[in-house]
């Protein structure tokens, strides 16, 4: 099978590291879909301005190695419990491909005229390989009242995320509230405890650097 890359995508996000878990979780955050190749044809997106949301398939690019097993340990089960590969949404799978939905908020074109989905809400990082685009539809895609396995009992903990004069210096209000969002959902690996290291983010072509101490995660500089 011949698998094509139809557009990439683009954001302030340049590492998995502080990226979102999963799709939609911090709606503030804006991406572009920049179309590629033969797909810059706008006719390829006729039609798709009436939808408010869309699925976008892609691939995990950023993965250094494919998955190794059947099972894999969830995050949000504190890495001490292993699950089937196709219970979780671990990106490391049989076929490194993705699925996220996200909302389209307009349909545009690049400086050099390359048609471009402005969207917010996606759990990608900048430079993500799509490979395809689908429209979201309610009557088929939205399902109320149904079971979603160990997540149920299982919430993930938010962090009170504080700033440092020193961050807060350095960065504009919007700034920090899209940070806000995206450190709550604490982006350490699950085995690192310790309070005294600082940890450092990718963030808009800088480097967000923090640290955690008993659930709360302070800002502590910008560089």
């Amino acid at each position: 099978m011949d698998i094509k890359i139809v557009a990439v995508y683009h954001c302030a996000l340049t590492s998995k590291f502080g990226t979102p878990r999963q799709s939609g979780i911090v709606p503030g955050l804006k991406g572009e879909v920049e179309m590629a190749g033969e797909y810059r044809n706008p006719e390829y997106l006729r039609g798709l301005e009436g939808f408010d949301y869309i699925w976008l398939l892609w691939l995990f690019s950023a993965n250094s190695h494919a998955s190794s097993g059947s099972t894999v340990r969830p995050p949000l089960l504190g890495g001490n419990r292993s699950l089937g590969v196709f219970s979780t949404r671990s990106p490391y799978r049989p076929n490194p491909i993705g699925l996220s939905s996200v909302r389209l908020l307009d349909i545009g074109t690049s400086s050099t005229g390359v048609p471009v989905l402005h969207v917010e809400g996606a759990d990608l990082i900048d430079g993500t390989p799509i490979i395809d685009i689908k429209p979201y539809l309610e009557y088929a895609d939205s399902h109320q009242g149904v079971r979603s396995g160990f997540v149920d009992t299982h919430p993930w903990p938010r962090l009170d995320v504080r700033f440092s004069p020193q961050a807060m210096s350095l960065l504009t209000a919007g700034d920090m509230q899209l940070l806000r969002s995206l450190l709550e959902q604490d982006p350490r690996p699950h085995y690192h405890s310790d309070e005294m290291r600082i940890y450092g983010m990718p963030f808009d072509g800088r480097d967000v650097k923090f640290r955690v101490e008993n659930n709360v995660l302070t800002v502590v500089d910008v560089v």
